[in-house]
């Protein structure tokens, strides 16, 4: 089971301790973001995203100060998290465990909280024109939203970008981009099945072979895994994995590489 970040547990704590500081009852999905915006990770993902941080401060303040006067109790009492607070942290827990990593940290949260959608937390980051796919662009590939655009632009000086500054000679494509994005946020499945860490797959030969088949294909090469959560889409993946590392698939695809990421 993945653990907590130091800086995420710190942003738990002090979301809770700002209810209580203002007798609220319940810890709300507003107390968490306002907490989220001095957590290194999660604003990290927010400026790249184009958010004012001072403006969501303040329009959280003034929600929390004006709109949460029913949640007010007499005497101390420690605020306790509400549904929807934990609902977001055990969805953070669980994309983070089924990506294989170890650790939770803030931007995961900030993710989470989209899936709130109702809740006046997501409006006011959508109100500041970030989206959930901002965030996982960002998170994921580096990339950043341009200002004033819908459109995303790489992040010179992320590891998703090519840096030229330093190269002497005329520019070249870059053939090699570094993997540390998808080192940090993606689960390498060839390694894990190079370190045994993936089961046989049972009952799902067909699919896997149907895979390998649309996979080579000149054109319309996408497979794509439609059905609920636990049928097995994740396993038909692990699955390929395994053939590309046996070297069970045409030699086309024994260069091939499967990620598993976090959305």
């Amino acid at each position: 089971m993945p653990g907590f970040s130091n800086s995420l547990e710190e942003s738990l704590h002090r979301a809770i301790a700002l209810a209580t500081s203002r007798r609220h009852e319940f810890a709300m999905l507003e107390h968490l973001l306002y907490s989220l915006t001095e957590d290194q990770e999660a604003t990290g993902v927010m400026r790249a995203c184009n958010v004012n941080l001072e403006q969501l401060r303040r329009d959280l303040d003034e929600f929390i100060t004006d709109e949460l006067d029913d949640l007010v109790m007499d005497g101390f009492v420690e605020a306790r998290p509400t549904l929807s607070f934990q609902r977001v942290v055990q969805r953070a827990l669980i994309n983070v465990e089924s990506s294989g990593r170890e650790e939770v940290t803030g931007a995961n949260v900030l993710v989470a909280i989209f899936s709130e959608r109702e809740s006046h937390a997501a409006y006011f980051l959508q109100k500041q024109e970030m989206t959930r796919l901002d965030a996982i662009s960002y998170i994921s590939h580096g990339v950043a939203k341009a200002a004033g655009k819908e459109t995303a632009r790489v992040v010179t000086g992320t590891d998703s970008t090519f840096s030229s500054e330093n190269k002497e000679g005329p520019e070249e494509d870059d053939t090699n981009p570094s993997t540390e994005s998808l080192d940090a946020y993606c689960v390498n499945l060839n390694e894990k099945a190079i370190k045994g860490k993936i089961d046989p797959l049972i009952g799902r030969e067909e699919e896997v072979d149907r895979t390998i088949q649309i996979l080579c294909r000149r054109s319309k090469n996408n497979p794509l895994y439609v059905g609920d959560p636990g049928v097995g889409k994740t396993a038909i993946a692990e699955g390929l994995a395994r053939k590309i590392v046996n070297g069970e698939v045409p030699e086309v695809l024994l260069p091939a590489v499967i990620y598993s990421l976090d959305m």
